[in-house]
């Protein structure tokens, strides 16, 4: 099924906490509505970076065209301004191929910008100021970041000092919030937004068994095949909890790879409760109950929103 031209383009987002199945969801139904995937993943776009992150293999790329992968080197730095334009351009495209676009991720931030189409005010970064910043206890810092930003206070990686200095350096040279620095929204598109929900006992099992595969995976060979190629440890720290812990065990900062991993899974928990919190913020979101049918769920939700679509137009 092609899409129809409307005023505004149909653009299908899947998305939902880690582990909950968003891309394989993805591919099965971009497969039956004849649709391509735009990832919306702030790891998935650096090259390298393949078991740590889940990343969709080779033979699932072959069944549906995907965007936005391996685009950059993990020495580069990329920022959600550059994912936007890729992004949008990535969906015109695939718009103008007949396709219907689906946006499929975990990373809020990420899809909130393209959804919206917000205009991102552009902060330069201030090399003093993240020097100074630099200097301090990250601690330190996040008690600041809670008094000028409660909000990114509480969505952001408290364990990454990268983005804790950013938001923090936002705040300081705008003197607004850094989680209100998203501009004027100005959609582009007619979007529906899938989230895929679970019990929570369920969904924190589907994490650890996860978690358990990508180490069966190699996920240790790849870290040290990344720290072998020239990244540093701290460059590590800034690729998520997966990457973070397992170059700590690499510098002797836990006593086995059991003690590691089973950190690894209480942190991912608190990960996700914190995914969730930004997620259940838009009201726009229509949830999917993960543990039932799926599939039927979200096809019976695509074709009763294009029909209302096609209706208006």
């Amino acid at each position: 099924m092609g899409i129809q031209a409307v005023t505004r383009p149909e653009l299908i987002v899947i998305l939902g906490p880690t582990a909950s199945g968003k891309s394989s969801l993805g591919i099965s139904l971009a497969q039956h509505f004849q649709g391509e995937i735009v990832s919306a993943d702030s790891r998935q776009v650096y090259r390298g970076l393949d078991i740590g992150t889940a990343k969709v293999t080779a033979q699932e790329r072959a069944m549906v065209p995907h965007h936005l992968l391996d685009i950059v080197e993990p020495s580069e730095m990329y920022t959600v301004s550059e994912f936007q334009q890729a992004a949008l351009a990535a969906i015109a495209a695939i718009v103008q191929r007949g396709r219907l676009p689906f946006l499929v991720g975990g990373s809020p931030h990420y899809i909130q910008t393209v959804v919206d189409n917000f205009e991102i005010p552009t902060v330069a970064p201030q090399i003093e100021l993240r020097a100074e910043l630099e200097a301090r206890p990250l601690v330190d810092l996040l008690r600041q970041l809670e008094e000028l930003d409660p909000q990114s206070a509480r969505v952001i990686d408290r364990q990454n000092p990268r983005r804790v200095i950013r938001a923090l350096e936002v705040c300081l040279v705008t003197g607004q919030p850094f989680s209100q620095q998203r501009g004027i929204a100005n959609p582009l598109y007619s979007a529906l937004q899938l989230g895929i929900a679970w019990p929570r006992p369920i969904l924190y099992a589907r994490i650890d068994q996860r978690l358990d595969e990508r180490f069966q995976q190699g996920l240790i060979q790849e870290v040290r095949g990344l720290l072998e190629s020239g990244l540093s440890h701290e460059r590590l720290d800034a690729f998520g909890l997966e990457y973070r812990f397992v170059s700590r065990w690499l510098r002797g900062e836990f006593a086995s790879e059991a003690e590691m991993l089973q950190s690894l899974k209480y942190a991912s928990h608190d990960f996700t409760r914190r995914q969730l919190s930004w997620f259940r913020r838009n009201k726009r979101i229509v949830w999917l109950a993960g543990d039932e049918d799926l599939l039927g769920q979200s096809q019976a939700a695509i074709q009763a929103f294009l029909a209302e679509n096609l209706q208006l137009q």
